[in-house]
């Protein structure tokens, strides 16, 4: 009797499952329920990245892998025992992605984006070259730094100008990103930036030679965009959310500090946003993946920021709120492929929040939580520090104090709670 060719029903995660895998599955079940299809969860580790000993484990029916990354040969046989059962893999966070660009050869006949595509977009320096040479109108003056020499100084000033902004080419988030405005405090930024690099590289093992990206400081309103990009390059959008950073409230500092969503603009400049966007996208090749872009809207038109192959920071949550977007569930439908689904009507207004403390030190307090707590928008608080902890800038390499997430269907009963919120809420070092 020959046997029944079992379809692939594995969804790969690559080192973890961000979400809840309960929810995660019951999503899966329901929609799988509605097209006549099962899935089943597994997750392959890096053990580069993830000690199996620390590692999170979930229910018993999810399937663990592990191996070295670094080695294709062991990835390949890691995989071997469910290669014709694996129906789609994703990765979710950046800190993963260059993980995920090591296995993706390993996995040819799923639709993947390419490992090429994904370390060009978490290499800042070669996302810049790559957005220049598709569409100079799409991204600011930059150059490309490796030292701090006098006459590295010399050609920033004259091909980039001042104000500007220094970044890392390869750190995640907010990390030493800082603004000059003359040519000394570049000068000290620069030095400053290699040595930390330098460190960082070292610890992880990074075998590249450091080098900083230097851009043209945009001074204009700060957005972002999640969307999903099929295996033909086409972009099916979620709504703007609009940014605000640290250094709009007052610190020298660049983190975001409130996200709100929907993000109140024109559909026209939604319009021209998304087409900035997915040429940001095309440029880096990017396909059958989720991407999240930062724009800034500027007199003379929006130009990127970054891209991301990930899912945006705390995108489902807003997304789900406000929208009912189904931000996880659609991350893997772009890659079985199927179409996502996107509501489009909006049911309410949500904010999200990072708090770093305004002064670098050790957490002594968090006051007025407890008020912020029984605002009619209140819907979740997450405190990531104890008393004692070191409290620093996310541009020095620290990590936010708490975040909070505010939600109402009357906009104007939300904005009214963020008044409250900010005048209550205070960390104290």
């Amino acid at each position: 009797m020959t046997p029944i060719k079992k379809e692939p029903d594995i969804i790969l995660f690559v080192n973890d499952i961000p979400d809840d895998p309960e929810v995660m599955r019951k999503d899966l079940n329901e929609y799988g329920k509605k097209n006549k299809k099962s899935f089943r969860l597994a997750i392959i580790r890096d053990t580069r990245r993830i000690e199996i000993g620390e590692a999170k484990e979930y229910a018993s029916d999810i399937i663990y892998l592990s191996c070295d990354f670094s080695d294709p040969i062991k990835i390949q046989k890691a995989l071997l025992p469910y290669q014709n059962e694996i129906l789609a893999v994703t990765c979710r966070s950046e800190i993963n992605i260059d993980s995920f660009s090591k296995l993706v050869p390993n996995v040819p006949y799923l639709r993947t984006p390419t490992s090429e595509s994904l370390d060009w977009a978490i290499q800042k320096t070669m996302m810049r070259k790559r957005f220049n040479a598709y569409d100079k109108k799409i991204t600011p003056k930059f150059s490309i730094v490796k030292n701090f020499s006098k006459e590295t100084i010399k050609n920033v000033k004259e091909k980039v100008g001042f104000p500007l902004v220094v970044k890392p080419s390869g750190l995640a988030s907010s990390l030493l990103i800082s603004v000059c405005y003359y040519e000394e405090e570049l000068e000290q930024t620069l030095e400053e930036s290699f040595k930390v690099i330098r460190k960082i590289y070292k610890e992880n093992d990074r075998k590249k030679e450091p080098e900083l990206l230097v851009e043209q400081f945009m001074e204009g309103e700060m957005f972002s965009i999640d969307g999903y990009v099929s295996s033909k390059g086409k972009v099916y959008f979620c709504p703007l959310v609009k940014v605000k950073t640290g250094k709009q409230i007052g610190f020298d500092d660049f983190f975001g500090y409130q996200r709100i969503l929907p993000a109140n603009i024109k559909k026209s400049s939604s319009e021209k946003a998304q087409e900035v966007a997915k040429k940001g996208v095309h440029a880096l090749g990017l396909r059958s993946v989720t991407v999240h872009i930062e724009l800034m809207r500027l007199e003379d038109g929006w130009k990127v920021i970054e891209i991301g192959p990930r899912m945006g920071g705390y995108r489902h949550l807003m997304y789900q709120l406000s929208y009912g977007i189904n931000h996880a569930l659609n991350d893997i439908l772009i890659r079985i492929p199927q179409k996502p689904i996107i509501p489009r009507k909006v049911k309410g207004h949500t904010a999200v929040f990072l708090f770093y403390a305004k002064k670098e030190g050790r957490l002594k307090a968090i006051k007025g939580v407890k008020k912020v707590q029984e605002l009619e928008s209140f819907k979740e608080i997450k405190i990531s520090k104890k008393i004692g902890d070191v409290c620093k800038f996310a541009k020095n390499g620290g990590k936010f104090v708490c975040n909070l997430v505010l939600f109402n269907q009357d906009r104007s009963k939300l904005l009214a709670d963020i008044r409250r919120m900010e005048k209550t809420l205070k960390i104290i070092t």
